[in-house]
């Protein structure tokens, strides 16, 4: 089958508007904002076959199918899993994918257009948390006249907002799907993302966050916050078998510039990623993947806090992640079973990192 005829085809965003003033884990309030996303599927008159996929940092509302018609290099960044016939099976039910608020794929965020300024958000932004997403994605299943989820479904920092949706919503979600999540980062996650910001909000060309005024992009920041995440998501061991010592050339250069391989890989990775991505969103996603700790609400007990889910938990982990290793899947799965919940376990040998 080709990476054609295996898509939904070509697939058009849709925005809905919300008026609802949003409260926010922050104690800040967004008056009204826009939320993009897509829809595969048919809905069913009871609106419960739909499926909530969750994007992690860097991810969007483009689950599935193509963006351009006849662009196979257009597909989601799901498209293998989600479509008819495949795992998420589009024949059988409604797949919705979010731009979460904060993005900056069309959802409202700090560079859309602040109505109290007309000029974009920059960093008036609010930060926005995990529970922030699934109040707006709730008001979004409402509109679309989802009345529960199948299953909520994510991975990384959208494996965290499958959690929060079975103890915030536990009514609307049937089932959670947790990959390579953690139920909160550890110091060193936290430090690796706050290296990631302190190279965007130290790069000249921030300006406070509103650098969308004065006609640029913080892109040294942004790439290089890009090159760091990219090192934590690779295993040692791929590393290794890609790129090893190989040079980019045949002789040693005896300077700074691209010398071997894994250099010139993470920098077109970096420039690739400040080309398309925002570095305000960046700095929010990062800060809601710190803020993530929903045993906090029950003084650290994790499984009290995950006994008022009534889903079915799939958690699944990867050998060779270290950013989020299986060990931190298991402790969700221990403290689900501490709280007497259904969950099954999935630990993949894998050696492609997270």
């Amino acid at each position: 089958m080709t990476a054609i005829a295996s898509t939904l085809g070509a697939v058009t965003p849709q925005s809905a508007r919300f008026d609802e003033p949003l409260h926010l884990r922050s104690g800040g309030v967004i008056d009204g904002y826009d939320l993009v996303y897509e829809t595969y599927g048919t809905l069913n008159a009871r609106g419960d076959n739909a499926i909530l996929i969750c994007h992690a940092l860097s991810g969007n509302h483009h689950v599935a199918g193509l963006a351009v018609a006849d662009d196979p290099k257009s597909a989601g960044w799901w498209d293998n899993m989600v479509g008819p016939g495949k795992p998420i099976d589009t024949d059988r039910f409604f797949v919705v994918g979010v731009n979460n608020l904060g993005g900056c794929h069309g959802s409202t965020g700090p560079s859309t257009r602040n109505p109290a300024t007309g000029k974009p958000w920059g960093s008036d932004f609010p930060l926005v948390t995990v529970i922030d997403w699934v109040h707006a994605q709730a008001r979004l299943a409402d509109r679309l006249g989802v009345t529960v989820w199948a299953a909520v479904v994510g991975g990384s920092l959208g494996g965290m907002q499958a959690m929060r949706w079975s103890v915030t919503y536990p009514e609307r979600v049937r089932h959670a799907v947790v990959v390579a999540a953690a139920p909160y980062l550890t110091a060193q996650n936290i430090a690796f993302n706050d290296v990631a910001r302190q190279a965007i909000l130290t790069d000249p060309e921030f300006h406070g966050g509103h650098y969308y005024e004065h006609g640029v992009v913080p892109t040294r920041g942004l790439r290089l916050a890009r090159m760091l995440g990219h090192i934590t998501y690779l295993s040692d061991d791929v590393m290794a078998e890609k790129f090893g010592r190989l040079l980019r050339g045949d002789n040693l250069k005896f300077g700074f510039d691209v010398e071997f391989e894994i250099e010139s890989y993470l920098r077109y990775q970096g420039d690739k990623f400040a080309g398309y991505f925002d570095a305000n969103t960046y700095l929010i996603m990062t800060k809601a993947l710190d803020y993530f700790d929903p045993a906090r609400e029950a003084g650290g007990n994790l499984a009290a806090v995950l006994a008022r889910a009534t889903a079915r938990f799939l958690v699944i982990s990867f050998t060779s992640d270290w950013r989020f290793s299986p060990a931190r899947s298991r402790e969700i799965v221990d403290a689900l079973l501490e709280a007497r919940r259904p969950v099954a376990y999935a630990e993949i040998d894998s050696p492609n990192g997270h």
